[in-house]
C-alpha cells in the first residue's frame, strides 16, 4: 500500500496521495499506518505518518488545508481526524513539541464540525459538503453524521466530557428520526434536503454501519455498558451480516452495492478497510463482540491474503474479490488497504485497547481547538475582498457591453 505513497519523495507533495485518489483516502491511509504500527510493533513508516499528517493540518491545525478547501467535505475531514484520534488513542509517537497534540486535532475538527451543524433543513445533521458551490451541498450524507457521531463518542471515552457524549447522543437520535438508520439499525447513503430528508438513499455501504458501529460501542465502554448502548452495538453487528452474505458461506466480507456489478469507483475499494478496522475495534472496548467479529474477519483475511496474488510486485498485489483464490485482476490503494486491515486485526487481541486521559493517554487535550479567530470554513478571499474602483470600472465595462449585445438582440428579433 505503501508503494503508491510518493510524499517521502524529493519534490512531491507530502501527505497527498497520486490521481486518481482523493485528499481523504491519504487520511485514511495514514490512519490505517497509525494502527498498523500498534498492531505489528513496525517502526518502519512513523516518521512518514507523523509527517503526512501534519503536512495537511495547515496553520489553523484542523485539517483544513488550502489546498483541498475547494473541494473538502465534512466526510474528508472526519477521516484525517479519525487517524489524529487514533494516534492519542493508540500511543503513537507524539508530534514535536511546536506542533498541536493528536488530540487537540481531533477536538479541532470536532468542534469545527458542531458549528456545521445545520438546523434550517432536515431538523439538523451536518450536510456532505462544506461550500455551497460544491456539488453534494443539498445531500446529508450518513459517513458525515456518523463520522461526526463517531468522532464525539471516541472524544466522550477518551476525555470523559460528558459534552462530547451529548452530541454523540444528539446525532444518533438525529440519524433515527430523519431514517437515515432504520429501526433494524440499517444505515442508508443520504438524503437530500430539498425533501426535507424525507427520502434517504437506500444504499448501504460497508463503512457506513462500520462509523456507527464504532461510535456506538466506544459510548458502550464510556457508559461502563449501558444496556442502551450494548443493544445498539448488537443491533449494528447484526446488520452488518448484510455484508457478509451466505452466497459466500456468511463470513467473507463483500461491498455488496457495487463488487457483484463490478462498479466499484476508486473510492470504494477501499471501505472494506474500515469496517474491518472498526469491527476489531469494536471487540477491545466492547467484548461481548469478540465471537461474532473475529470469526469474519478470520474468513474474509483469509479470502483476501489468497487474493493478493496478482503478479505485479511479485505475485503479491491485491485485489478486492475475497471469495475466491485467483486474482480478479484489480489494483490500487483501496485494494490494498483493505486487504491489509482484515489481515492486520487478526492481531487485535494481543495489543492493548486504545487509551483515556486517565488510563495512560499522554496526548494533550485542548478543548477550545477550533474556536479561534481563524473561519473554521474558510471563504474563498475573491469572495470576501474589498471592492475596488478599477473592479468598479471593470464592471462597468462589462455592463455596457452585455447592454449592447442585449440591444442589438432585440434589434434583430423585431425584424
Amino acid at each position: 500500500m505503501m508503494s503508491y505513497y510518493h510524499g517521502n519523495e524529493t519534490g512531491m507533495p507530502v501527505g497527498l496521495l497520486p490521481d486518481p485518489y482523493y485528499w481523504w483516502e491519504a487520511g485514511a491511509m495514514f490512519g490505517q499506518m497509525v494502527e498498523y504500527w500498534h498492531l505489528t510493533g513496525d517502526k518502519t513508516y512513523n516518521d512518514v505518518v507523523t509527517k503526512g499528517l501534519l503536512a495537511q493540518i495547515e496553520t489553523t491545525e484542523d485539517f483544513m488545508p488550502t489546498n483541498q478547501t475547494r473541494t473538502e467535505g465534512n466526510d474528508d475531514q472526519a477521516f484525517w481526524a479519525f487517524a489524529a484520534m487514533s494516534a492519542a488513542e493508540l500511543k503513537f509517537p507524539d508530534p514535536p513539541p511546536d506542533q498541536p497534540s493528536w488530540l487537540a486535532l481531533a477536538q479541532a475538527v470536532f468542534n469545527e464540525q458542531a458549528h456545521r451543524w445545520d438546523n434550517q433543513h432536515c431538523g439538523g445533521g451536518l450536510r456532505w459538503q462544506i461550500f455551497a458551490w460544491n456539488k453534494g451541498y443539498d445531500y446529508k450524507n450518513s459517513i458525515s453524521n456518523g463520522g461526526f457521531f463517531q468522532l464525539a463518542a471516541r472524544l466522550a471515552r477518551y476525555t470523559g466530557n460528558q459534552t462530547y457524549a451529548d452530541w454523540a447522543d444528539k446525532s444518533w437520535k438525529w440519524m433515527i428520526d430523519i431514517k437515515l438508520m432504520a429501526s433494524d439499525y440499517r444505515v442508508f447513503d443520504g438524503a437530500n434536503i430539498d425533501k426535507n430528508c424525507s427520502a434517504p438513499s437506500e444504499l448501504q455501504w460497508t463503512y457506513n454501519v462500520g462509523t456507527m458501529l464504532m461510535g456506538a460501542a466506544n459510548m458502550y465502554n464510556f457508559t461502563d455498558g449501558d444496556p442502551k448502548w450494548r443493544s445498539r452495538t448488537e443491533g449494528l453487528l447484526n446488520a452488518s451480516q448484510l455484508f457478509f452474505p451466505q452466497s459466500l458461506g456468511g463470513d467473507i466480507m463483500q461491498e455488496i452495492a457495487c463488487e457483484p456489478q463490478k462498479s466499484c469507483n476508486n473510492d470504494q475499494p477501499s471501505f472494506k478497510a474500515y469496517l474491518s478496522r472498526w469491527m476489531a475495534a469494536t471487540t477491545q472496548i466492547a467484548p461481548f463482540s469478540e465471537g461474532y467479529v473475529m470469526k469474519k474477519l478470520r474468513a474474509s483475511a483469509l479470502g483476501a491474503a489468497k487474493q493478493c496474488s496478482g503478479p505485479p510486485n511479485g505475485g503479491t498485489t491485491c485485489g478486492r474479490t475475497w471469495n475466491t483464490a485467483v486474482w480478479d485482476g484489480k489494483l490500487g490503494v483501496g485494494e490494498e488497504m483493505s486487504a491489509l486491515s482484515v489481515i492486520q486485526n487478526l492481531l487485535i487481541q494481543k495489543v492493548a485497547p486504545p487509551v483515556t486521559l486517565k488510563k495512560g493517554g499522554t496526548s494533550k487535550s485542548n478543548p477550545e481547538a477550533g474556536t479561534g479567530p481563524v473561519n473554521p470554513t474558510p471563504i474563498d478571499p475573491v469572495l470576501t475582498r474589498k471592492v475596488t474602483t478599477g473592479d468598479r470600472a471593470g464592471a462597468g465595462i462589462l455592463t455596457a457591453i452585455v447592454l449592447a449585445v442585449l440591444l442589438g438582440s432585440t434589434w434583430w428579433i423585431s425584424f
